[in-house]
């Protein structure tokens, strides 16, 4: 069954008294995300519950991350330019 961007839902849920986190996602790209650190990491990733089109995960809330946003100075973005315009051209030859 293929899904509507819309329906390809991730919904991170916790409480501050539980210690884990839960995940439950219809996003095929969180999916393949989630199930390689369930591989990696048995003992702290877990799947749960899956169908055809959702998977359910569990995990330690703080796993959980929240980042503030990239600040980069114009120098540091023109070095960036550089660096993958040197790494285009080494891929194109």
């Amino acid at each position: 069954m293929k899904l509507t961007r819309e329906e390809q839902e991730t919904i991170i849920t916790f409480n501050a008294k539980d210690k884990n986190a839960t995940i439950y996602t219809r996003d095929p790209m969180v999916m393949r995300e989630v199930d390689s650190l369930v591989i990696g990491y048995p003992d702290v990733f877990k799947c749960v519950a899956m169908s055809d089109i959702d998977k359910t995960y569990e995990m330690p809330k703080t796993a959980v991350s929240y980042r503030k946003p990239r600040r980069l100075s114009e120098e540091q973005r023109e070095m960036a330019r550089k660096r993958i315009g040197k790494i285009n051209k080494t891929v194109d030859k």
